[in-house]
């Protein structure tokens, strides 16, 4: 990555973990109603062709992290476990009356807050009364993301009898000064004892979070950082940019100012020389800001095209139906998006009044349906054509044109019926993906809405 393009390339723009992006959803053609509709027909064409997947939202945290943009709730009162489990099980029971058969699961993850802020009895009670009305696919896969300073071997014990096998720490930075900025306090050696108990238990796939672009943060703190994480071998990594929000509401990126991040060039020299130091040790690039060992699956699902991107990142297999529990959760029926109420006193009291808590969402429509696929292979697959599956869209040309400057740049090669993305194009491919973005491109924010793209 050139400086030059750098300089070129860093602006605002979406991850695209969806298509349309949140800030361009249709609320006004949206309803409960609609959305339901939309989640049975999905549930009815894919339910025993590929199962569902369940993304279960823990927003409770016992401190704050200040480079966090999660909804979370910070406590350290553990009463409240109890009512907000009762909670998430009642909303599933509310999705389940919309089903004509027992769903199957493929994929399940507990996110957050912190999940290991919960004990690891009502993890088991939660995950137990998931499984009790639903079937497991055969190829099932469940993970959970660990605070190394609170993973305790129980917590590791009970979701693995309850068949979890797969972990991912929220690492970020090792080095002391960086870590008290985003207010991480967790030295080396919780992160060693959190991914080798993992291992003792029996996990098969241990995960660190890496993070570039913080407060205060030097090229010499990422070589740091990666150097103690090659200690470990971690069977897959998220190595990605902070992502710079503090506009959002509810967001604890506070503890810092905007002039202690460091500047974009010293942040792709960090992203430079991590990539580097993880492919001398037999890491291999996954999409985008992943990396995996050949052992994982999720380098196993990139070799046979079956990489998948969603809410939560990449998955190594796709669903056509992910529902999300818990407050501010997301759910996507490939044909609509919708997303529970961000308050926990007012999630509590929908579902508890019988009500799913879902509050605003978009129902895609023809065109949306083809600029995701687009979309999503760019993000998975780094090439697109338009020939496969009738994406054409009238608006082609136009996209087309808008990646001339791309490819002139060396970033993208365009042939007569496909496009495809450049190794030296991969990290800016949400930038090519902008390109694809019919509703970004006909409406440009006048506020800022994402982070940076590079």
């Amino acid at each position: 990555m050139s400086s030059l393009l750098v300089n070129k390339y860093n602006i605002a723009g979406p991850r695209y973990t969806s298509y349309p992006t949140v800030p361009y959803w249709n609320d006004d053609t949206f309803s409960s109603k609609k959305w339901k509709s939309s989640l049975i027909k999905s549930y009815k064409e894919s339910n025993q062709k590929e199962g569902i997947s369940i993304y279960i939202h823990l927003p409770y945290c016992e401190s704050l992290c200040t480079f966090c943009g999660c909804n979370k709730r910070i406590t350290k009162q553990h009463q409240v476990e109890s009512p907000y489990i009762n909670a998430v099980l009642k909303e599933w029971g509310l999705y389940l009356k919309l089903f004509d058969e027992k769903p199957i699961i493929k994929e399940l993850h507990l996110g957050g807050g912190t999940p290991t802020f919960f004990s690891p009895d009502n993890l088991t009670r939660l995950i137990k009364g998931i499984l009790k009305d639903s079937k497991l696919a055969n190829n099932y896969e469940f993970s959970f993301e660990g605070h190394p300073n609170n993973t305790t071997r129980e917590h590791l014990q009970a979701l693995y009898n309850v068949g979890f096998r797969r972990v991912s720490y929220g690492v970020q930075d090792y080095n002391g000064t960086v870590q008290k900025a985003i207010h991480r306090i967790q030295p080396f050696e919780h992160v060693k004892k959190a991914t080798e108990v993992a291992r003792e238990v029996g996990y098969t796939s241990v995960g660190h979070d890496i993070i570039f672009g913080l407060p205060f943060q030097t090229l010499d703190h990422v070589k740091e950082t990666i150097l103690k994480t090659k200690k470990l071998l971690p069977d897959r990594l998220a190595f990605y940019s902070y992502a710079h929000v503090p506009w959002i509401k509810g967001n604890g990126q506070r503890g810092f100012d905007e002039k202690d991040l460091p500047s974009a060039e010293l942040k792709r020299q960090q992203y430079e020389l991590g990539k580097q130091l993880l492919a001398e040790v037999g890491y291999h690039e996954i999409g985008m800001d992943h990396f995996a060992l050949k052992t994982d699956s999720l380098y196993k699902s990139m070799v046979s095209e079956e990489l998948h991107r969603n809410f939560m990142g990449y998955t190594a297999s796709k669903t056509q139906a992910m529902i999300g529990l818990g407050v501010s959760s997301i759910s996507d029926s490939w044909y609509g998006f919708a997303q529970n109420v961000k308050g926990i006193e007012e999630y509590l009291h929908l579902v508890n009044n019988n009500v799913i808590p879902v509050y605003r969402g978009h129902i895609l429509n023809e065109e949306d349906l083809i600029i995701r696929k687009h979309i999503l292979n760019l993000m998975c697959k780094f090439k697109t054509n338009w020939t496969i599956d009738n994406l054409y869209f009238k608006e082609l040309p136009d996209t087309l044109i808008r990646l001339k400057e791309m490819e002139k740049d060396g970033l993208v090669k365009i042939y007569s019926n496909s496009i495809e993305v450049t190794t030296k194009g991969q990290p800016f491919v949400r930038n090519i993906c902008m390109a694809f973005d019919l509703l970004l491109q006909r409406k440009q924010p006048n506020t800022r809405l994402f982070s940076m793209t590079v």
